[in-house]
């Protein structure tokens, strides 16, 4: 560094004297100005204060309608805090009662299911029974068949029952038909008894517990076969005499005569 450079002072610098004599001045014409007022205001000391402002308080009545108030306030807040819990324990009871319906249908359908498939296995088993049976029975007769018609003893309403049954043979197999041209079992059954005027009812069931039941080793011509239980046949045809039956077998036989060493029934019941 040179010798001759310049070293900065930290000092403060001066104020101006005419800055001095400026603030000096202003300093002393406000402390004269105290000092006037002063000489020339009032000798006397200042008044005692005699009154005093009274403050506003609460009647009574005030007071009560302000506890009415704040009781009401509640209770309302009450009443709705209780109207929340109520429609929330409602909705949660909607919620509940919906849900077990909802299970109570799937268990319901579930059980339908269940019982069609087992009676889709049923009618499946019985179906390859007969089947089972008929192959057996071809095949012991060198394969003839045993659709000949025979002649019945029948007298009377047994007769024109036997003698309808008999022309119906050949005809098809209809689930549900009643005549003239397809039969069902119990369709067939129930068009024979008609030409006696005798209303059978419709359905195989019913059919197997009307009348009186009677020994297949006392049949005659006109009572009724059933095959499963009394009330719960789940097949019926009518005997014809000789040993033989006529019946709305299925949809591949249509109406036959048979043995009924073909298809052994449960029962019989007389109607006549």
């Amino acid at each position: 560094m040179s010798h001759t450079a310049h070293i900065p002072s930290h000092r403060k610098p001066r104020r101006s004297a005419s800055k001095l004599a400026l603030r000096a001045g202003v300093a002393g014409g406000v402390l004269s100005t105290i000092a006037v007022a002063g000489a020339t205001g009032p000798a006397h000391a200042a008044e005692p204060v005699t009154e005093t402002i009274e403050m506003p308080t609460l009647t009574t009545g005030l007071a009560s309608t302000a506890a009415a108030s704040a009781e009401a306030t509640q209770q309302v807040a009450a009443d709705l805090q209780l109207k929340a819990q109520q429609n929330a324990a409602a909705s949660s009871a909607a919620k509940v009662a919906k849900k077990a319906k909802a299970d109570a249908d799937a268990k319901a359908e579930a059980e339908k299911k269940a019982k069609a498939e087992a009676k889709a296995k049923a009618d499946a088993a019985e179906r390859a029974s007969r089947s089972s049976a008929r192959t057996t029975l071809s095949a012991s007769t060198g394969g003839s068949s045993s659709t000949t018609t025979s002649s019945s003893s029948a007298t009377g309403s047994a007769a024109t029952i036997v003698n309808f049954a008999l022309a119906q043979v050949g005809k098809a197999y209809v689930s549900g038909a009643t005549g003239s041209s397809a039969y069902d079992c119990s369709g067939l059954v129930q068009a024979a008894y008609r030409q006696v005027g005798i209303d059978l009812p419709r359905v195989s069931q019913d059919q197997s517990a009307t009348g009186r039941q009677v020994s297949l080793s006392n049949l005659q011509a006109g009572d009724i076969l059933y095959w499963g239980g009394s009330g719960s046949a789940y097949h019926v045809a009518i005997y014809v005499g000789g040993g033989k039956f006529v019946g709305a077998q299925n949809s591949s036989t249509g109406v036959v005569e048979r043995s009924m060493d073909w298809d052994r029934p449960s029962g019989a019941v007389r109607v006549l």
